[in-house]
């Protein structure tokens, strides 16, 4: 509209500019018409030149405005109806949106009525959404499958199809459909994340990263989002690849390290088969640098026992190798805690658990110590005392996706099917308000402070070599207690009877193990009844 009045300015000011170069330039004009001569000035000439062009322009158009009014009277009332059915539609679009199930099927038929549907495809999705708010799924299913069949509408009726199986559980035909629309708009978001999704589950790796390029390339997905999801799906391939192709395995894992450079499974994976294939001063390299960017206890476990001939100290040297990337930190005094533990060094074992606790009291750091008291001491009531404060601490992290808990981490929840969906995180929060036992989590001091006395149950062995010292030690008193038989073939030499009758003494005893040695606590049966031996089973 502005570029038309700025022509028509241009127009006027050129045309007045006409009129005064022409009066500037006075002159006649004379025209000789069958032996007449007309003269006039020239100004006048102009004029009228001009005025007859814009009668003739007036006539024209008068008499193409009575000419063409039949069909600009049609063309009225068919743009006026076509009007009223748009808004028909428009109000039915909303009451559908609503939940207005009976105004957005009168909507729809009105529509209908002031609308061809044959230009309008609209109207099948509305009478579609109708048919859904009133639960009439087969008519729904109809309108969807019709509009799939139209080229213009085909997209609209696939998502209509694929939701409509999701609902009623039918995932194989929802993958068609889905899988359809992706093969005809991969740019389509939800047909291309629920086709990658399927792929997924069904363990298509090479088909998914495919297309999840496709999606790249079109943009549909974010840069740093698509690089996450490729990480994913080649370190699950890689998953799939360490047993039967090490190799296979390593280049996918670290080609996943190189997208998501902090991504635990693919360094853990990567890790594997190099520790496979002989290469474990790199995989000590890339689990050294997975520890210092996330430390996870996975990890730990791997660079800890990287080499299986390593004796335990050496582990314990290479648990505080990595503490000294990561001090202060948790996952750290728990690793070396632990390789403390299986060398058997108790003091430095129970002062990691306890620096442990201190900075975040969890399950993992009262079983840690529950197992050195039990490692230690053998004391069951401390033992005991320890697992009671595990009970109570909040639980510790692990793979968790849709509220499912995994002991490994996997590329696709198997709740939902969503891909990247696990997360290393606790799996719920501490209860609030009173435990079973009416007692709140205590802290490590106050753990400490309640912890029971220590018993001396076993001086100087372990409980269980404690156990086969008291059984051995009652056998052999029994066996030495037993009177030796006499020989067949010799006489008995006749016993002189003493005075009182007394029996021989027991180191004249002959025992079947070949004799004690003199032990005041050894006494014959036939002197003085011996009370029951009692085991002390700890």
């Amino acid at each position: 509209m502005l570029i038309r009045l700025v022509v028509f300015a241009l127009f006027v000011m050129l045309l007045a500019l006409g009129f005064a170069w022409l009066a500037d330039r006075p002159g006649d004009l004379s025209l000789i018409w069958e032996g007449q001569i007309y003269q006039t000035k020239l100004i006048v000439a102009a004029s009228a030149i001009i005025a007859l062009i814009a009668a003739v322009m007036i006539a024209w158009w008068f008499v193409r405005l009575v000419w063409t009014s039949p069909h600009s009277v049609t063309r009225y009332f068919r743009a006026r109806k076509r009007d009223r059915g748009y808004q028909a539609l428009s109000t039915g679009l909303i009451a559908a949106g609503a939940g207005n199930a009976l105004l957005a099927r009168k909507m729809a038929a009105r529509s209908r009525g002031l609308i061809r549907a044959d230009q309008e495809p609209l109207i099948n999705l509305l009478e579609a959404q109708a048919a859904l708010i009133e639960g009439r799924h087969d008519e729904a299913r109809a309108k969807f499958e019709a509009m799939a069949n139209d080229p213009e509408t085909r997209e609209l009726g696939l998502r209509g199809l694929y939701l409509e199986a999701r609902r009623l559980g039918a995932n194989e035909a929802a993958r068609q459909y889905a899988e359809k629309a992706a093969d005809n708009a991969p740019y389509l978001p939800w047909a291309a994340q629920a086709t990658l999704e399927y792929r997924s589950q069904a363990g298509r790796w090479d088909d998914a990263i495919r297309l999840l390029e496709q999606q790249k390339a079109a943009r549909v997905v974010e840069k740093a989002e698509a690089n996450r999801l490729h990480a994913v799906l080649l370190t699950a391939r890689a998953g799939e690849k360490l047993e039967s192709n090490p190799t296979g395995a390593r280049d996918d894992a670290l080609q996943a390290l190189k997208l998501a450079a902090d991504f635990i499974p693919a360094a853990l994976i990567a890790a594997k088969a190099l520790f496979r294939e002989g290469g474990v001063r790199k995989a000590a390299s890339i689990l050294e640098q997975a520890w210092k960017s996330a430390p996870h206890p996975e990890i730990g476990q791997a660079y800890v026992r990287a080499r299986s001939g390593d004796s335990t100290l050496d582990r314990l040297k290479r648990a505080e190798r990595l503490e000294g990337q990561r001090p202060n930190n948790v996952e750290s005094l728990l690793v070396v805690a632990q390789a403390a533990l299986d060398a058997q060094e108790f003091a430095k074992a129970r002062a990691k658990t306890e620096a442990a606790a201190r900075m975040q009291p969890r399950e993992a750091v009262y079983l840690l110590l529950a197992d050195i008291e039990e490692a230690e001491s053998g004391d069951q009531g401390r033992v005991r005392h320890w697992l009671a404060q595990a009970l109570k601490a909040p639980r510790d992290p692990a793979w968790v996706a849709d509220g499912f808990v995994s002991d490994k981490w996997l590329p696709v929840s198997p709740v939902t099917g969503r891909l990247d969906a696990f997360e290393w995180k606790a799996p719920f929060g501490q209860i609030e308000g009173p435990l079973e036992d009416g007692s709140a989590p205590a802290s490590i001091e106050t753990a400490l402070k309640t912890l029971p006395p220590l018993r001396d149950v076993r001086p100087e062995s372990p409980v269980n070599d404690h156990r086969i010292i008291e059984l051995e030690r009652a056998a052999t008193i029994a066996e030495a207690v037993r009177p030796t038989p006499a020989p067949t073939s010799a006489k008995p030499k006749p016993v002189e009877p003493t005075a009182g009758d007394k029996p021989p003494a027991p180191s004249e005893t002959k025992p079947f193990f070949g004799g004690l040695p003199d032990d005041p606590g050894v006494r014959d049966p036939r002197v003085e009844p011996e009370p029951k031996t009692r085991l002390r089973l700890f």
